[in-house]
């Protein structure tokens, strides 16, 4: 899937704001696609996908005792990008670095969306069950993008971090950009900065879901309840949106 994956680069360094660690959010894609493979499309592929998510993010916590880049890092996320970037992973060597954080991560993140796919059955839901996965269905995206986003959902497998539909909408423009023929996406994708503009206007320049929301989602039924009562449409229009 090599357009989805490097479509994932404004992710890095937490939307490059130090929030969710990139691996997070490159492991709940993965976790949404197998969700598509087993499952197929609607509300009972979407709720898996979140429960994979759920699933890495405490699996990602467990190994690096936090889940944003700002504080793994302690990297100062107002340097310039590329600066950034290049301090952290050439700091301490491969093992300490990202590197070596992903070479330690990728088998557990495996390991949980495999182990998933064989928690009990989830109760029926009506349509949407994510925020992430709507966001992605307005802005024409393919029966599997859509799954794939749907772990996003609550800032990442409800946990109220950065916006899941904001991810969604960096991860759907930067696949769209090379489609069109970018040659490479690297971490500062050609509309990014529009996108990020519009939502922290819409948000009053919170990018937290908790924030936004003003609390935590306690499950999946209570996230889906929020959405299909029209929590967080104006975000999800602004943000499907699509300049030329």
């Amino acid at each position: 899937m090599e357009i989805e994956e490097q479509a994932v680069d404004p992710l890095a360094g937490g939307m490059m704001h130090g929030y969710q660690c990139g691996m997070l959010w490159g492991a709940a894609l993965a976790a949404g696609a197998q969700a598509y493979r087993t499952l197929g499309t609607g509300p009972q592929a979407e709720a898996r996908a979140i429960l994979a998510a759920q699933r890495i993010l405490e699996s990602f916590r467990a190994q690096n005792n936090n889940i944003n880049c700002l504080e793994i890092t302690e990297v100062d996320v107002s340097s310039p990008t590329t600066r950034m970037i290049v301090r952290f992973l050439l700091k301490s060597g491969v093992t300490g670095s990202c590197f070596g954080m992903a070479a330690r991560y990728a088998p557990a993140a495996f390991g949980e969306i495999h182990a998933a796919a064989f928690e009990d059955p989830i109760e029926a839901l009506p349509a949407p069950v994510s925020c992430s996965a709507m966001l992605a269905r307005k802005m024409g995206a393919s029966d599997m993008h859509t799954v794939m986003a749907a772990g996003f959902a609550g800032g990442i497998g409800l946990s109220g971090g950065a916006c899941g539909a904001l991810g969604a909408a960096l991860w759907i423009t930067a696949m769209n950009s090379l489609k069109e023929g970018a040659d490479k996406i690297g971490f500062e994708a050609p509309g990014a900065s529009d996108v990020i503009e519009r939502f922290i206007k819409c948000t009053s320049y919170e990018f937290e879901c908790s924030k936004i929301v003003g609390r935590k989602f306690e499950n999946i039924e209570d996230h889906a309840g929020y959405v299909r009562a029209g929590g967080c449409s104006e975000i999800i229009e602004v943000l499907a949106t699509q300049r030329s």
